[in-house]
C-alpha cells in the first residue's frame, strides 16, 4: 500500500486523507497537538518544536505519542517556519524524535523530507487515543484556552490567553471571531520570526494581539500564557492600549478585560 506524506499549516483541522499518512504539521509539538494528529489516524507525525521553550513544552508530545503508539518527530523552529508544514517539509531539519520514530531511522539533524520518507514504515494502525479535553478555563475575566482553535463567536469582544503559537494560522483563527485581545506564545520567534507573524493579521482587523516569550510560559498551555508570560511582541492595536514588550501578560490582560467588561474599549 502506498503511504502518502501530507503537509498542512496546522493539525487542528486535518483532512480525511491524514488517516494512514505521514503528517507534517505546522503546529507545535506539545501534547494536545500530538493528540490531534493521532486522533486523525496519522501513521506518524512531524511537528515544529517551537524552539522547545519552557519545561521543554514544545516537544512534550513526543513521549505522549510513544505511549500511544505513534511515531513522532519535531523540526527545529530555527530551520523552518512554524505554522507552515510545506516549509517544514522543504527545508526543515529534525531536532528530536521519539523512540518509535528513531526505530524508523529518524534522527536529529536529518532533513525533514528524508525523515518523512522513513516514517512511511512506522507501525500502523495504532490505538486511537481516548478523547482529550482541551483546557478552557476562566481566570478573572480572562478566558484561557490551550489552543486558539477552541475560541469562537462566543468569545467576540473578550480577552483570550491561548497556548497556541502566534503564527499566521493562529492569527487568522482569532481574527475570525474578533476578541478584544488575543495572546499567544512566540514559539521562540523561529525562522523568519514566524512565531509572531499572526499579530499583523490581527492588526488588519483592529484586534489587539501579543505574544509571550517561549521561555517564560509553556506553549500549549493557555493558563501559563496568562499567569507566567512576559510580553515579547505586541501589535499596533495592543500598543495603543498600553501593551509593552517586557511587561506582564497578566497585568495587561486583566486591565484590558476590565475595560472590555465596562465597554470602555
Amino acid at each position: 500500500m502506498s503511504v502518502s506524506v501530507i503537509a498542512v499549516p496546522s493539525v487542528t483541522k486535518l483532512p480525511g486523507n491524514a488517516n494512514g499518512a505521514v503528517v507534517v504539521g505546522g503546529s507545535h509539538g506539545a501534547v494536545y497537538a500530538a493528540y490531534l494528529s493521532a486522533k486523525a489516524g496519522a501513521r506518524a507525525a512531524i511537528h515544529n518544536d517551537a524552539c522547545i521553550g519552557r519545561d521543554d513544552a514544545g516537544i512534550s508530545g513526543l513521549p505522549w505519542a510513544d505511549r500511544h503508539g505513534m511515531a513522532m518527530a519535531t523540526v527545529s523552529g530555527a530551520s523552518a517556519r512554524i505554522g507552515d508544514g510545506a516549509d517544514m517539509l522543504r527545508r526543515g531539519f529534525i531536532s528530536r524524535a521519539n523512540a518509535l520514530a528513531a526505530a524508523c531511522g529518524v534522527e536529529p539533524g536529518q532533513p525533514a523530507s528524508e525523515a518523512a520518507e522513513r516514517l512511511k514504515a512506522a507501525p500502523w494502525p495504532h490505538t486511537m487515543p481516548e478523547p482529550m479535553s482541551e483546557g478552557r478555563t476562566l481566570a478573572g475575566r480572562v478566558i484561557c484556552i490551550d489552543s486558539i482553535s477552541l475560541g469562537g463567536p462566543r468569545d467576540r469582544g473578550r480577552v483570550i490567553a491561548s497556548g497556541s503559537h502566534g503564527g499566521v494560522p493562529a492569527g487568522e483563527t482569532a481574527a475570525a471571531f474578533l476578541p478584544a485581545l488575543a495572546l499567544f506564545n512566540d514559539a521562540g520567534f523561529g525562522m523568519e520570526q514566524a512565531g509572531v507573524t499572526g499579530l499583523a493579521v490581527l492588526d488588519r482587523v483592529g484586534v489587539a494581539g501579543g505574544t509571550v516569550a517561549a521561555l517564560s510560559a509553556r506553549i500549549g498551555d493557555g493558563r501559563s500564557t496568562l499567569l507566567d508570560g512576559i510580553l515579547s511582541e505586541v501589535n499596533q492595536a495592543a500598543y495603543r492600549l498600553g501593551a509593552r514588550i517586557g511587561g506582564s501578560a497578566l497585568a495587561f490582560a486583566l486591565a484590558l478585560a476590565e475595560k472590555a467588561s465596562d465597554n470602555r474599549l
